[in-house]
Order: structure tokens, then C-alpha cells, then sequence
């Protein structure tokens, strides 16, 4: 699990004190850059991987995202987020991420995602530890469409199917760049 984001309107920060912060839900963030839609997107999926190697993965997200039109300015956005800038753009000019961040995107793209961000509701088997996606969250979304998919996947499994044991719930968000 890399971390959490506050930013795509999605209540994040709710989501993150009902249910994360309780034990209830991970959060697993993978990389969808649209370069179609941001010829910058790709190496800002780099940068807040460099940006994590000094602890500062979603300050580096938030900070662009917050000034997108400006991404080329990658020294900058690492002094204001509070980096070693020499150190981070080091990592950034070897891409060393660049393989992760292609894995990730192909990881989405078979699973149907066209753009972001998009948000995968899943249960984990805790036999085999395969994750199982049971709903699909696509664009922003408000905090009470999150809430009600996520009590939905949590609520105690109905009396017919209380013979079997219920897996621990996990959400897998996908696409957010």
C-alpha cells in the first residue's frame, strides 16, 4: 500500500477516518497518467514516486495537481513540498519508476479503466489472499456514494450465507493521476 490522496473530490478524508484509519479498508493507489490529456502526465506519476522516496508521496501529489499547468517545473514543486530537490530530480532524470508506472497502467487498462479517477471495491479471500473486485466507482464521486458501497460490503453477510465465513473487505482505487 504506497499511501492516500485528498484530492479528485471524493471525500477522501472521510473515507480515511471512517474506515481506514479504523482497520476497516486499505487504500491502494496505482498510477493511470493521461498523456493524451497531459503531455506531463507520465513523468508526474514518476515524480510522486521520487517524491516518496523522501516520504512526500501525496504533499508531491497534491502540489501538482494543484498547479498542473506548471508540471514541467519539477525542481520548484520539489522545494516547495519540502524535498531534497538535487536528490529528487536524480530519480526523476533516471526513471527509474518508469517501469512501475507502465505496469500499473496496463493493470488498469485490462481491467476496463478509460480514465480517472476510478475506484475498484474489492474483497480479499483470506485463504489465498486473491483480491476479488465486487463494484466499480467511476469518476468522483461524493462521500455518501462511497459510504453506502462500502457499508454495503461490510454489512454482516445475510442469515442464509452465515455458514460461511465473511472475508476482510478491502477498497482498491485505481487511476488517480
Amino acid at each position: 500500500m504506497r499511501n492516500r490522496s485528498g484530492s479528485c473530490g471524493t471525500g477522501h478524508g472521510q473515507i480515511e477516518k471512517e474506515y481506514i484509519d479504523t482497520g476497516k479498508l486499505k487504500y491502494v493507489h496505482m498510477d493511470f497518467p493521461l498523456e493524451a490529456i497531459h503531455k506531463q502526465a507520465f513523468k508526474a506519476a514518476e515524480a510522486g514516486h521520487c517524491a516518496a522516496e523522501q516520504g512526500k508521496f501525496w504533499e508531491m501529489k497534491n502540489q501538482m495537481f494543484e498547479n498542473q499547468k506548471t508540471l514541467d517545473t519539477w525542481k520548484t514543486h520539489a522545494e516547495v513540498v519540502g524535498l531534497n530537490a538535487e536528490q529528487f530530480e536524480g530519480c526523476l532524470n533516471s526513471g527509474k519508476y518508469a517501469p512501475e508506472v507502465r505496469k500499473d497502467m496496463a493493470q488498469a487498462q485490462k481491467a476496463g479503466i478509460t480514465g480517472t479517477p476510478g475506484f475498484f471495491l474489492a474483497t480479499t479471500d483470506p485463504a489465498s489472499s486473491k483480491v476479488r473486485t465486487v463494484r466499480f466507482l467511476s469518476g468522483a464521486q461524493p462521500f455518501a456514494s462511497f459510504k453506502a458501497q462500502i457499508d454495503a460490503l461490510l454489512a454482516p453477510p445475510e442469515k442464509a450465507a452465515a455458514d460461511k465465513p465473511a472475508a476482510p473487505t478491502a477498497a482498491v482505487p485505481s487511476a488517480k493521476n
